[in-house]
């Protein structure tokens, strides 16, 4: 059987493989925005001089980066309708699964790459804010944060391109992203080769677009900043 390059074109251009991307940003998007914010709290909670806390988070972070992520997904998706009775309603989507699934997961690894970042910006600029009588909040906003994110950015932006990938995982719930829809057409017409090629096209083009933003914004955080 040979390689039908019409159906691979219509494959590539088509609507199902475009709503599939689309289910696909709008996923990596929420987990990322809704990461991120909670990681900034988390990230500083580490390095809090309470032990219980700096152990809590510690924890946290051992967990879900030690757990697979297909194994949080399906925990998720399967486990949270047997322990609680509310999640066996109709409004407990697939979509809804892989976002807390896959939030949980990213938590952990932004909260390690924050706290990396906070511990490398120069404790004498915080020391010398505090000694100017500025609050630790104005310290933390104004002087490690914005430092610990151009330091982090890099990090955060390989993690992001991880995790767009990672969202493939959500097509053991059922999740009409990329590789579902893919998955689907496969079963419907036995051409792997055709629809394999136009996915991975996706997935090419759509790092190679996050690629080029890292770099912009890596170059726009640095400037001020020598080599």
């Amino acid at each position: 059987m040979s390689f039908d390059s019409d159906l691979f074109l219509s494959a590539l251009f088509g609507w199902p493989l475009l709503k599939g991307a689309i289910v696909m940003l709008l996923l990596t998007a929420a987990v990322q925005v809704t990461s991120l914010t909670i990681s900034l709290g988390t990230a500083a909670l580490a390095t809090s001089r309470n032990r219980l806390i700096r152990s809590a988070i510690a924890g946290y972070v051992w967990l879900f980066r030690g757990a697979p992520a297909l194994l949080i997904i399906l925990m998720i998706w399967n486990g949270l309708p047997q322990l609680f009775p509310a999640f066996r309603a109709s409004w407990f989507s697939p979509f809804l699964a892989a976002f807390i699934a896959l939030t949980l997961i990213q938590i952990a690894y932004t909260t390690e790459i924050l706290r990396s970042a906070y511990a490398a910006v120069n404790h004498g600029q915080t020391e010398g804010a505090q000694a100017l009588g500025l609050h630790r909040w104005h310290v933390f906003f104004y002087i490690v944060l914005p430092q610990a994110l151009r330091i982090a950015t890099p990090a955060l932006m390989n993690e992001l391109i991880s995790l767009v990938k990672t969202t493939s995982l959500a097509s053991v719930i059922s999740l009409k992203e990329l590789m579902t829809v893919t998955n689907l057409a496969i079963a419907a017409s036995f051409r792997f080769l055709e629809w394999y090629g136009a996915v991975l096209i996706w997935y090419l083009g759509i790092v190679a677009i996050l690629t080029v933003l890292q770099a912009r914004i890596e170059r726009a955080l640095s400037k001020g900043y020598s080599r």
